[in-house]
């Protein structure tokens, strides 16, 4: 079974090349993996780890989750929502901004799902729905105010890396 898996990340990652239009050796410059090499992975022949994966991801410009369920070593997740594809869509935000970006989305929903808020929005009287929607458009303030510092300071933090 997981020789099964094995050659169908190397297809899957074949699949990917092709479609972007990407030969063997360009996906190798650009990942910075062995042309042989990747071609055994492309073949079943090796099977690749996190590291390589993240690198084959960078090079065919798509997620490294992806490839990671396809290889087996994460499990599947549900589909993610506009938001969520979006911010890991975005090329301006680090790896790091983007997780904490989800971060803060899941525990905002996590939070209103604990609250009910979603089916007060529903319920006929608005007044209940207005106080519950107020105290937690001010915890939601704090929340997003965190986030925008948190995301300050890895800005700067790349900055003074690089400079």
């Amino acid at each position: 079974m997981a020789g099964s898996k094995v050659g169908s990340i190397g297809e899957y990652i074949r699949e990917q090349r092709t479609r972007a239009k990407i030969s063997l050796r360009q996906l190798a410059d650009v990942s910075g993996i062995s042309n042989p090499y990747l071609s055994q992975i492309e073949r079943g022949l090796r099977k690749p780890s996190a590291e390589i994966l993240q690198q084959i991801a960078k090079g065919l410009r798509i997620s490294a989750e992806v490839l990671y369920v396809q290889a087996g070593i994460l499990e599947e997740r549900e589909a993610d929502t506009d938001l969520q594809a979006a911010v890991r869509a975005d090329l301006a935000l680090t790896e790091r901004q983007k997780q904490v970006l989800l971060d803060i989305y899941a525990s905002f929903l996590k939070e209103n799902e604990a609250a009910g808020v979603l089916a007060e929005h529903d319920d006929a009287d608005g007044e209940a729905a207005g106080v519950a929607a107020d105290e937690t458009d001010d915890a939601e303030h704090d929340q997003v105010q965190g986030l925008k510092n948190g995301v300050r300071k890895e800005s700067r933090q790349g900055k003074e890396e690089v400079g």
